[in-house]
């Protein structure tokens, strides 16, 4: 008798279709210990868990650089860049965004410098009706540029490409191809100005991500030329732009009985779960992919070599055999109990040192951390908008990008 397995059709549209549900709904008609499914012609098998995020990020098992589509390299992470490498490769590359991006120092100076920012822009708010999601795109782009040692003469310009770039990584369509031509006027600008740097035309600032990244030597021994050197430069801003996205998501959560209130007050522990929250609840990443380097087994179902392997992020994120109330925002779950390796993983998992997780993470837990609180301190009307986030939408975002009206009063903290 044969026993093969019968064919699985393809998910793709599906996929499209459902968004960041298509693996929870998968998972929820699966006894299976994982899911198998195809994408785009490609035998894949979707994984979940803690277990599975080691499993994922073992070198042994799953190569990242070779899952990467062309059209994600065209718009989000650009062709050659860390992502797309594997092995002592990345480990050296890594090595670099590790050493200016990590640390209490350096995280400390990227959220001085947004927040000074911030409030120098909220001065204006009351003048005009502000939204959330685009101010504070130019308010992330000016901070992370002046840190990074990056000369911009057109902050708001600079902030839609480096939105448009995450904004149209995962859609067919318009939003694509807005995404392909922002990366593109943005490499160019980036080349240029490591070009001019090294020729002597223009100025790194000693100990900035500019200086580092145009000194940096690969594993190779060779500097970056000058397209990776831009790719790498926008790998370091564009992750911090893109956090724009959890601050209209605050906004969002915000209205949440007793949170803003809460935020108010001079607790540090309480701003810093409302930053693990709002990572945990609000939709960003989907999944990850990545793919078998040789034959594996998986909880006794085999995934054979070259097979697509995803880990499914927003399902994770969402698993009620993780979470309590996985579908409440409750940003009390995370005082007195940060959250455990593996478990919250919004933009990946594994050790930042020898994998492939986001090495801004501290960074982005710390500015939601500052700009939660600040948020919620002001006063302001919320007109009528459609609030909704359709999760058939990648990447996700609030649909009006959060309006705020006639922007009053600073509300201190009570402790003050």
């Amino acid at each position: 008798m044969n026993q093969s397995r019968p064919p699985i059709a393809d998910s793709s549209l599906a996929l499209l279709a459902k968004g960041y549900t298509w693996l929870p709904d998968r998972w929820r008609r699966t006894g299976a210990p994982l899911v198998r499914t195809r994408l785009m012609g490609q035998h894949a098998v979707a994984l979940q868990g803690p277990e599975a995020v080691r499993f994922f990020y073992d070198e042994r098992h799953v190569e990242r650089g070779t899952a990467l589509p062309g059209p994600v390299l065209s718009t989000l992470f650009g062709h050659g860049a860390v992502h797309t490498l594997d092995g002592p490769a990345h480990r050296v590359r890594k090595e670099m965004f590790l050493s200016l991006l990590t640390g209490p120092k350096a995280v400390a100076e990227v959220v001085d410098r947004v927040t000074e920012v911030w409030d120098e822009a909220v001065q204006s708010w009351p003048e005009r009706p502000v939204v959330l999601f685009d101010e504070a795109s130019r308010i992330l782009t000016r901070g992370v540029c002046q840190w990074a040692g990056i000369p911009v003469d057109d902050a708001d310009s600079v902030a839609r490409d480096m939105v448009a770039m995450v904004d149209g990584f995962a859609t067919p369509g318009p939003r694509h191809w807005r995404a392909r031509r922002a990366r593109s006027r943005s490499e160019s600008w980036l080349a240029g100005l490591v070009e001019d740097v090294r020729a002597g035309d223009a100025t790194a600032p000693a100990g900035s991500a500019l200086e580092a990244v145009v000194r940096h030597r690969d594993a190779d021994g060779r500097p970056l030329d000058p397209h990776t050197a831009a790719v790498e430069l926008l790998n370091v801003i564009r992750p911090t732009v893109a956090v724009c996205w959890f601050v209209s998501y605050a906004g969002h959560a915000l209205r949440t009985p007793g949170v803003k209130e809460r935020l108010r007050e001079d607790d540090p522990a309480y701003a810093v779960a409302f930053a693990h929250e709002l990572r945990r609840f609000y939709p960003f990443a989907p999944f990850l992919g990545g793919r078998a380097v040789t034959d594996l087994e998986w909880r006794g179902e085999p995934i054979p070599s070259g097979t697509l392997i995803l880990l499914d992020l927003y399902g994770q994120n969402h698993d009620p055999g993780l979470w309590d109330a996985p579908y409440a925002f409750a940003p009390q779950r995370f005082v007195g109990r940060p959250p455990r390796p593996d478990e919250l993983v919004p933009q990946g998992g594994a050790d930042r040192a020898t994998g492939h997780r986001c090495p801004g993470e501290d960074i982005t837990v710390a500015l939601l951390a500052a700009l939660g609180p600040r948020l919620a301190r002001l006063e302001y009307d919320v007109p009528e908008q459609d609030l909704r986030i359709p999760l058939n939408r990648m990447p996700a975002r609030v649909r009006s990008g959060f309006v705020l009206h006639t922007v009053r009063t600073r509300v201190t903290a009570s402790a003050h």
